[in-house]
């Protein structure tokens, strides 16, 4: 995507390595932004460490389809298993 950015600004940019971009090199897909002038970066394994579950899942294809999603969402971010509001989520959950 920025090096897109970067040829669409200058297409004789195009076929050049990011860092001949002057782009940070890749090492995994992450969240940049930019808030009051602090830089922040969220990768998945923020995102694990803040709702306590592991970086690591795998996919297996024809499992009981009884077990909701929802119950474990709710139970991680509300600690119940009701449906619940953006007010009842503990502060740590309202920052991400």
């Amino acid at each position: 995507m920025e090096e897109h950015e970067k040829v669409l600004i200058d297409s004789s940019m195009d076929g050049k390595t990011r860092e001949q971009l002057g782009l940070k090199p890749f090492t995994c897909t992450e969240i940049r932004a930019n808030i009051m002038g602090i830089p922040l970066t969220i990768t998945k394994e923020i995102i694990a460490r803040a709702i306590r579950r592991a970086v690591e899942g795998s996919y297996e294809e024809g499992l009981d389809n009884t077990i909701s999603w929802n119950d474990v969402v709710n139970m991680t971010m509300f600690n119940i298993t009701k449906k619940g509001k953006y007010s009842d989520l503990r502060i740590e959950y309202k920052m991400l």
